[in-house]
């Protein structure tokens, strides 16, 4: 089975281009024949990131689908408040 990999990169700040780039690191673990999860690019399809509630719901359903992927990875040069809860949650789980 392909190992489930969830990708860990800045969302906020200029949202467009870290979602362009949340799709070429998604892109490029799909052709090592690895499965991406990047939650940043399906949770602000229709909740609003700007808006505290919608984006603590959205960070409580990201680290239930992180307990489902074997490995996370960071990819940027900053690492957001967002990614140091993901980062902490998967430390917590044993999740490399």
């Amino acid at each position: 089975m392909k190992q489930i990999i969830y990708i860990c990169s800045p969302f906020r700040g200029d949202e467009e281009a870290n979602a362009e780039k949340a799709r070429n690191y998604s892109r490029q673990l799909v052709m090592k024949g690895l499965i991406p999860f990047a939650p940043h690019l399906l949770f602000p399809q229709f909740l609003d990131d700007k808006n505290p509630d919608e984006r603590a719901l959205a960070l409580e359903m990201n680290l239930t689908f992180l307990k489902h992927c074997q490995t996370l990875w960071v990819f940027g040069d900053t690492i957001s408040e967002g990614m140091k809860l993901e980062i902490g949650a998967a430390n917590e789980l044993g999740i490399p």
